[in-house]
C-alpha cells in the first residue's frame, strides 16, 4: 500500500502568504530597488555585535530566566522611567520576547477568551487580525480616517460593548507613518476609564519620531499605563530586525497571565544577544540620536519624491513613507493599489507595498508605502528610478 499524508481541513483557510514574502521575492525576481518590506539594508553598530560576540565568548549560551535575564529587565525599567516617568518593576512587569510580533500574539493568547471582541484601528499591522482569529476572539474593526489616518474616537467609542476584551492601537503608525498626539491619548484614556477593557499599545517605532512631534507612549498616562501592554522592539530600535527581540512592559497582574503563555510559546529568548543589548543599553545615545538619524533619511527621500507626480503623505514617525499615486499616469489606468505596486516592481524597478492590504476588506484609497530605512545610495538609486515617474 502506498504511504498517503492525511487529509486536512484548515483551521485558518483565509490566511495567505504575506505581502511582504510576495513582494520581496518579485523584487528579487526583477532585481528591483525593495523599498516594500520594512527592514534597513545597512549594519548596525559594531559595538553592539562586538557586545553580544563577548557574550558568547564568555560562555552566556545556556538557558536564560524565562522572563529574560535580570539586568536587561532592569536596564528596560530604567529607560522607560527616564523617557516616560513611568516605573515597571523588573521583576513582575517587564518581559524579554522574541520580537514584537511574539509579543501580541502571546498578549492576545493570554487574554483573549473565545467570542471576546477585539478593537482594531485599521490600516493595521498584519499579524493583528491573524493573532486575533487564532485566539477565538472576535475582530473589530474601525477605521482610522482614510487619507489623514487619524483615530476617530466616535467610532472608537461606538464599537465598545460590553463583550469588548482589548483595543489595540500603533504609535507611531504602521503603516501610515502618523502618530498620536497627546490629546488623542487623553481621550483614548477618557474613553476607556469606565470599562474593564485591555490597551495593547504597538509602540516598535517609538524612537522614530521627528521634530517637532514626539512619542506619547501608553506608559506616561496613569489610566492607560493600568490596562496597558506595552510592545517595544530592539530590533526596530537598533538596526538588527532579525534578532527578533522585544520587550513587552505591563502591571504585574496583566505580566503574570502573559508569561502563562510566554511560557510554553517561546518559554526563552536569545541568552548572549539579551547580554549584549544590556551592555550597549548603558550608552543610551543610539536610541536618543535615532529620531535625527532617520529624520535626515526621511528629508532625503521626501525632497527626492518631491520632483515627481507623488503625493506625499506627512511622515511624523516611523521608517516608512506613503505617498498618493492618484496624480500619476501609468501605462495601464486605474490600476489598482496592489496592481501598481507590481507594475512599479517590474517596469520601473522599485518596490512598494499597498496600503489595501492593511486593510481586511482591501480598502483602495490611491496610496501606497515606502521604507526608507536604507543607505543614501539604496535610496538614490530608487529616487533616480522613481524620477521616471
Amino acid at each position: 500500500m502506498t504511504p498517503h499524508t492525511p487529509s486536512l481541513v484548515s483551521k485558518h483557510p483565509n490566511m495567505g502568504t504575506t505581502i511582504f514574502t510576495v513582494m520581496s521575492g518579485l523584487a528579487t525576481e526583477t532585481g528591483a530597488v525593495n523599498l516594500g518590506q520594512g527592514f534597513p539594508d545597512f549594519a548596525c553598530d559594531p559595538k553592539l555585535t562586538q557586545a553580544v560576540s563577548g557574550a558568547m565568548q564568555e560562555g552566556l549560551n545556556q538557558y536564560p530566566p524565562m522572563t529574560g535575564i535580570a539586568p536587561l529587565r532592569e536596564a528596560v525599567s530604567a529607560k522607560i522611567k527616564n523617557l516616560y516617568g513611568c516605573h515597571y518593576d523588573a521583576t513582575s512587569e517587564i518581559t524579554v520576547t522574541a520580537g514584537a510580533t511574539q509579543a501580541i500574539l502571546t498578549i492576545i493568547l493570554a487574554v483573549v477568551h473565545p467570542g471576546d471582541e477585539v478593537i482594531v484601528l485599521e490600516p493595521c499591522y498584519d499579524s493583528y487580525i491573524p493573532n486575533i482569529d487564532m485566539a477565538g476572539g472576535v475582530v473589530v474593526r474601525v477605521p482610522l480616517t482614510p487619507g489623514a489616518f487619524r483615530p476617530d474616537f466616535d467610532k472608537i467609542q461606538a464599537a465598545i460593548t460590553t463583550q469588548t476584551r482589548a483595543i489595540i492601537i500603533n504609535s507611531p503608525h504602521n503603516p501610515s507613518g502618523m502618530i498620536w498626539s497627546e490629546q488623542d491619548m487623553l481621550r483614548l484614556q477618557e474613553i476607556l476609564a469606565p470599562t474593564q477593557v485591555l490597551l495593547i499599545s504597538d509602540e516598535v517605532y517609538e524612537h522614530m519620531v521627528y521634530a517637532p512631534n514626539r512619542h506619547w507612549s501608553a506608559a506616561q498616562f496613569e489610566g492607560l499605563a493600568a490596562r496597558a501592554f506595552i510592545v517595544s522592539s530592539f530590533g526596530k530600535t537598533y538596526h538588527v530586525t532579525g534578532w527578533k527581540i522585544g520587550t513587552v512592559c505591563a502591571p504585574a497582574s496583566l505580566t503574570a497571565e502573559f508569561r502563562k503563555v510566554h511560557q510554553f510559546n517561546v518559554f526563552t529568548v536569545n541568552t548572549p544577544m539579551q547580554y549584549g543589548l544590556t551592555r550597549y543599553m548603558a550608552d543610551p545615545q543610539p536610541y536618543l540620536e535615532l529620531p535625527a538619524f532617520y529624520q535626515r533619511k526621511r528629508d532625503l527621500f521626501r525632497q527626492g519624491l518631491a520632483q515627481t507626480k507623488f503625493k506625499l503623505l506627512p511622515g511624523e514617525g516611523t521608517y516608512f513613507q506613503c505617498v498618493d499615486i492618484s496624480g500619476l499616469s501609468v501605462p495601464e489606468k486605474n490600476l489598482s493599489e496592489a496592481d501598481f505596486c507590481k507594475w512599479l516592481t517590474t517596469d520601473i524597478g522599485v518596490a512598494a507595498i499597498p496600503l489595501s492590504v492593511f486593510y481586511a476588506d482591501n480598502f483602495d484609497q490611491r496610496v501606497i508605502r515606502f521604507c526608507f530605512a536604507k543607505q543614501d545610495e539604496t535610496l538614490q538609486k530608487a529616487l533616480g528610478r522613481l524620477s521616471k515617474l
